[in-house]
């Protein structure tokens, strides 16, 4: 069996989803792919049962009653792939932002290297992103800083959503407690693998922002990072975490 699955959630992306999907397939490299879409208006979902003929017992496809955020996406897809047995299992958008080619460096990384959590870090080496308004770097670098200071990991690109876990790292952190949705889900991931003593690795990857459809970021989604740092902090401090 295959041992990597690529987790890609949608929303209404049907001018990515199936650019993205053929990427992943071109690679030498094979992965598997689960899409967990949120019952897309655009048939991004009718878009992937085609493409399912083509890649047949390689490419699968969740949908979910309703659009329920960007966290609890993953979390469906990590329960998923745990049931089915794979053993590296992996976050990436669906519009490109990730490049489906550093999938196998985030594979090498912790199949060779040894890492339990790889991520395709912006910042590891510098700031490495493109087409990104200087506004939402600043942003998404000092977001990183904060959670720096609040949390103590020494992690560049915190908020970062290309992620590599072994699948030991998925078992033993408790999926149903899980509360945040969007960059804060990020952010928890990690630092419940960092509380765990798992090894994490920065990646050096290369971010471009989307060039079909739009952004799901909200201020909302902001609001929920900011806080929710110093609330994954406080439940550590009292074991609660």
């Amino acid at each position: 069996m295959n041992d990597g699955i690529v987790i890609i959630p949608t929303y209404n992306e049907i001018e990515n989803i199936e650019g993205v999907i053929r990427a992943v397939f071109s690679l030498h490299k094979t992965f598997h792919v689960l899409v967990v879409d949120d019952n897309s208006p655009d048939k991004t979902a009718e878009k992937v049962m085609e493409l399912q003929s083509q890649f047949h017992d390689k490419l699968f496809l969740s949908v979910r009653k309703k659009k329920s955020g960007l966290g609890t996406a993953y979390v469906h897809g990590f329960k998923w792939a745990l049931e089915h047995h794979y053993e590296y299992i992996f976050e990436m958008d669906a519009d490109f932002s990730h490049n489906p080619n550093d999938l196998e460096k985030l594979y090498d990384a912790c199949y060779f290297n040894g890492a339990d959590l790889a991520i395709g870090s912006r910042y590891v080496t510098g700031v490495n992103v493109v087409n990104w308004p200087l506004s939402r770097v600043l942003l998404s670098y000092f977001a990183s800083v904060y959670v720096r200071m609040i949390t103590g990991m020494k992690i560049m690109d915190a908020t970062a959503g290309f992620i590599c876990y072994r699948r030991e790292v998925l078992e033993k952190i408790d999926l149903e407690k899980i509360k945040f949705i969007g960059y804060a889900f990020q952010i928890e991931m990690k630092y419940r693998a960092f509380a765990k003593n798992f090894h994490i690795q920065e990646v050096p990857v290369i971010f471009t922002d989307r060039t079909k459809g739009q952004s799901k970021m909200s201020g909302s989604i902001i609001k929920e990072a900011i806080f929710g740092v110093i609330s994954l902090r406080f439940k550590k401090f009292l074991n609660k975490l």
